[in-house]
């Protein structure tokens, strides 16, 4: 088996079960396992590839990204969708990626995966809730595949339209028995519950205004038959959110999940922006996940989730991105600085979250949300997925006396290498599974066309 060394950094934010911080520290990887992490003088001096980083980075584990919408990168920044609402944002949407093709899945996907993994994401979840033309859930599993990310697949769905009452066109739901049918091939063709898989699938209708009660419970039904198949979902992102699920189903978002079985802790949630206490201390109780995406909700106007509050209740949480098009980036570092600052600003206290506590939702927390405990922190028998920051860059001059916390008080956009799975998938800030300039032509190309058809 092929064994990697990396030695001499500069700092090593273990985030193991002491939140050990090593000084002029090393990790030696065997094959894709972690098997020793000290100082570089304690451990082995030779590999099969060796990595000196001269004590000039910090190596943390990788990001996880616990929610996306990768197709969303081809309708970023669209003008008549830069003022609205979430549900005004969305009807503004849907006609445009009512033309997405298979193409535009692959390329898309990879344009956010290539942004994800460039700020030191090492795990995501998507959400692809949408199915036009030629469109399948494969093509997005084959870009993961080729880039080197590791991805857990959601099978999103849309499955109540305008004429049942729902947001989306009718013309963009699919009809139940093809949604689970489809949600079954999916999962015993690629999901891989084996300790450091690069690949689990997820069951994900799409939002309580999308699909029906019987979706939601059939889905959980489903997704529970197998091993470590989870849930996922959007809930109480906006105030319309929680209006919606008032007049429809006379239950407040919380009381929603809990009725139709999604509670649990095989279940996470994106936003919650909008939980009530009451649904916080269920969430606490049955270790019922939440993805944090501090940005797209800042975009939309839609409020600060109460995170501070969630963690207090033991309720697991982690860091999401959300779509390209409500975020206008994939950049998981920034996101978790906008979570850090995000959590004092709610609750005007300037102790609410810390630079660590922060990095630790990044990292732990997000591992927790997906179910893994084998990301998320530098230790022997984890996977080996981390990341390295040049501390000698110009956001960190003067941030010496504490360099790990620099990591989140200043702005850093990028990482200088990545490795997933023991495989360098940044070296020196390029990515080295795809060639990015390609991608952005054939990216853009599709954009394009996707708002300007004729």
């Amino acid at each position: 088996m092929p064994t990697l060394l990396v030695k001499n950094i500069h700092t090593l934010v273990t985030m193991d079960a002491t939140r050990r911080e090593l000084r002029n520290a090393a990790i030696f990887v065997r094959d894709n396992v972690i098997e020793q992490v000290g100082t570089t003088v304690e451990l082995p001096q030779s590999a099969d590839e060796v990595l000196d980083l001269q004590g000039r980075h910090v190596v943390l584990p990788g990001l996880v990204n616990t929610h996306h919408h990768f197709y969303q990168t081809l309708t970023r920044v669209v003008p008549a969708a830069q003022n609205c609402s979430l549900f005004n944002w969305l009807q503004t949407l849907y006609p445009f990626w009512a033309r997405l093709t298979a193409q535009g899945v692959y390329i898309s996907a990879q344009m956010a995966a290539a942004e994800l993994m460039l700020s030191g994401c090492t795990t995501a979840s998507d959400h692809l809730y949408l199915y036009p033309n030629d469109c399948t859930l494969d093509d997005e599993i084959e870009a993961m595949q080729a880039i080197g990310l590791r991805f857990h697949a959601s099978r999103g769905s849309m499955s109540v339209g305008e004429s049942l009452g729902g947001l989306p066109p009718d013309s963009l739901v699919e009809q139940e028995d093809v949604i689970l049918k489809d949600s079954q091939r999916l999962i015993e063709q690629y999901h891989d519950n084996s300790r450091h898989s690069m690949l689990r699938l997820t069951l994900a209708p799409c939002s309580p205004f999308s699909v029906s009660q019987d979706l939601m419970r059939e889905s959980a039904k489903l997704a529970r038959s197998y091993d470590g198949v989870r849930l996922h979902t959007h809930l109480a992102e906006n105030k319309s959110d929680v209006s919606y699920s008032l007049e429809n189903f006379g239950m407040i978002p919380g009381d929603y999940a809990e009725s139709v079985g999604w509670l649990g802790e095989d279940v996470w949630h994106a936003h919650c922006v909008q939980l009530s206490d009451d649904s916080i201390q269920k969430f606490g109780r049955t270790g019922t996940g939440v993805a944090h995406c501090p940005c797209s909700n800042m975009r939309l106007a839609s409020g600060i989730a109460p995170i501070r509050k969630l963690l207090d209740h033991n309720v697991p949480v982690g860091i999401g991105a959300d779509g390209s098009a409500s975020n206008d980036t994939s950049n998981l570092l920034q996101e978790a600085r906008l979570a850090f600052l995000l959590a004092r600003v709610r609750d005007c206290d300037p102790t609410a979250m810390s630079a660590r506590e922060i990095l630790a939702v990044a990292t732990l927390g997000g591992a927790r949300v997906l179910g893994r405990d084998d990301i998320g922190a530098i230790a022997p028998g984890m996977s080996a997925d981390f990341i390295a920051v040049n501390v000698d860059r110009h956001p960190f001059a003067g941030a010496h006396h504490d360099i790990v916390a620099a990591l989140i008080f200043c702005q850093v956009n990028s990482v200088d290498y990545s490795f997933i799975n023991g495989k360098k998938v940044v070296d020196q800030g390029q990515l080295t599974t795809i060639e990015l300039p390609t991608l952005v032509e054939k990216h853009n190309r599709i954009a394009h066309q996707l708002l300007n058809p004729t």
